[in-house]
This record gives C-alpha cells, sequence and structure tokens, in this order.
C-alpha cells in the first residue's frame, strides 16, 4: 500500500478513536444531552451533505431505516452509555461490533462459518466479557449495556447495507435525514437541558460537534471509503483494528481512565477474534461492512 494511503488510515484511525473521547467531553463534561448532541451532529451532516439528496434513491424507506441503524440510532446508544462509561470500556465493548455482523449475516444472509471465525467471534465475545467481569470501570452497568446496543444497531444496519445500490457518500446523507427525524421528538420526550448546554459552553461544544459532524463523519469516512474504491479492502480494513487501541490509549490520556489489567488482557483477546473475523474470508459480504459501519 502506498505511503499516501498509509497515512490517511492513520488520520481516519486516529480521528475515530478520538471521536468517543470527544463525544465523553461533550456528555459528561459540558453536560449536553445525549440525545440532543446526536441530533445536532446528524443536522450538520445533512446540512453539509443536503446537494447529495437528490435523486430520490429507490427504495426511499430502506434506506432510511438502514441510515437510521448505522447513524443516529447507534451513535445515540452510544452518546447515552458515554453519560456513565468510559472511553476505554467503550472502545472495548464495541468491538463486539464485529462478530454480531458476522452473526446476523448467518441469520439474514446465509452466511456459513467455519471454525477459524467461529473461533473468532468466541475470542472476540470472549476478551469483551472478561474485561467487563472486573471490578474497575469495566464492570457491566448501564451504560456499556447502551455501548453493546449501539454496536448491534450498526451491526445489525451494516448487513442490509449490502442490499442498497446507493454510494456510501449519498447514504451518509439520507442517514442523517432520518437521524434527524427520529431524535428531534425523541430528545424534546425525554430530555431536559438542550438550551442550557447550548448556553453555558457554546464555543466548546460547537467545536466537538464541528469535529464529529464534519471531521469524522464527512471527511474521515469519505477518505475512508475512497480508499476502498483505489485499493483492496484486505489491505485497507484490517489497518482499522488499530482504533480500539488508540481509543483506550486516549481515553487514558485525555480523559484520566483507568487502564486495568482485566481491560488491557481481555481486550486483546477480543481485538484477536475481531482480526480473525477480518482476516478470513466471508462468502456473502465484503470486509468493508464489519469494522467501520457507521456514519
Amino acid at each position: 500500500m502506498p505511503l499516501r494511503a498509509l497515512l490517511i488510515m492513520t488520520f481516519c484511525n486516529v480521528v475515530w478513536a478520538l471521536n468517543v473521547v470527544v463525544s465523553k467531553i461533550a456528555i459528561a463534561d459540558l453536560a449536553t444531552p445525549p440525545l440532543f448532541y446526536a441530533l445536532l451532529r446528524s443536522a450538520i451532516v445533512a446540512v453539509v451533505l443536503v446537494p447529495l439528496l437528490r435523486p430520490l434513491p429507490a427504495k426511499l424507506w430502506r434506506v432510511l431505516v438502514i441510515g437510521l441503524a448505522i447513524s443516529g440510532g447507534s451513535f445515540a446508544l452510544l452518546f447515552m452509555g458515554l453519560e456513565t462509561a468510559s472511553p476505554s470500556a467503550a472502545g472495548v465493548v464495541s468491538l463486539t461490533g464485529a462478530p454480531m455482523t458476522v452473526l446476523f449475516a448467518i441469520l439474514f444472509l446465509g452466511e456459513r462459518v467455519r471454525w477459524r471465525r467461529g473461533l473468532g467471534i468466541g475470542l472476540a465475545f470472549g476478551g469483551v466479557l472478561f474485561a467487563m467481569a472486573g471490578d474497575n470501570q469495566m464492570e457491566t452497568g448501564t451504560g456499556l449495556l447502551l455501548v453493546f446496543l449501539s454496536a448491534v444497531v450498526g451491526a445489525l444496519g451494516s448487513v442490509f447495507v449490502k442490499r442498497l445500490e446507493i454510494p456510501s457518500i449519498r447514504l451518509q446523507a439520507w442517514a442523517a435525514v432520518a437521524s434527524v427525524a427520529v431524535l428531534i421528538p425523541l430528545t424534546a420526550a425525554m430530555e431536559s437541558g438542550q438550551a442550557a448546554a447550548l448556553s453555558n459552553a457554546p464555543w466548546e461544544l460547537a467545536a466537538c460537534l464541528f469535529f464529529a459532524a464534519i471531521v469524522v463523519s464527512v471527511g474521515a469516512h469519505t477518505a475512508y471509503y475512497r480508499l476502498l474504491q483505489e485499493h483492496d479492502a484486505n489491505l485497507v480494513v484490517p489497518l482499522t483494528l488499530f482504533t480500539p487501541i488508540l481509543t483506550i490509549v486516549f481515553g487514558a490520556w485525555l480523559t484520566g481512565d483507568a487502564i486495568g489489567e482485566r481491560l488491557v488482557i481481555g481486550g486483546a483477546i477480543a481485538l484477536a477474534g475481531v482480526a480473525i473475523i477480518v482476516l478470513r474470508p466471508s462468502e456473502t459480504f465484503t470486509r468493508r461492512f464489519l469494522v467501520r459501519p457507521r456514519f
């Protein structure tokens, strides 16, 4: 792979990992309601990508539902989980997204899994459970359950992305629109303090939203999918495995996460399982849907 492509993938990994930390700061430190934060993020993406909404895609309802799953739906659950979960913990639990994608492919796409990828699935789930069983910040709680549900929703959506005939960047635009439509009534009914969050630290919140919407969703994802068009997915997708490692590092560095022994061991086991899943060939869908399914 050319040096330029490696540098772009390094940029993407750093940005994706920092996004979890930035979201934690916006929600926990700036006291932004998580559904409201997810709404603002999706609204910015929708405004930036509004020219891509035309022409209307075929089977628009399916595009909207799947787009919601891999965008506002999964991110809203992640942000809700980050109210109590640490970025490092969330990074490890999010590793369940890859094995969940394979399991959903078995159920809905007739995917066949041989013993090597079966081993990878077992290692991924086993490593996460091992890390969560400790007496540190990884112990099971509501926050980590929401992070896990976020991974489940994102994995479910990523399986059905294969059935859509729409470019990734246009899907991202429609995903943002669907997310805005759903999150507006949800934040209005379930949350309070939205105006206070905007007025208390407007510039800090604006910086977090700019990073999440423009740098991450528009910038990094566009660069990633362009690399997938230019290079073999077998070379590009395994490089995304650096994201959970960097998430743990940034969590310890920027938000002071306690990195216990069980987190490191469990995360390493889970990462090894995900690596096996990604490196083994799939019969029904490409590797690109295993690791970066969310916008």
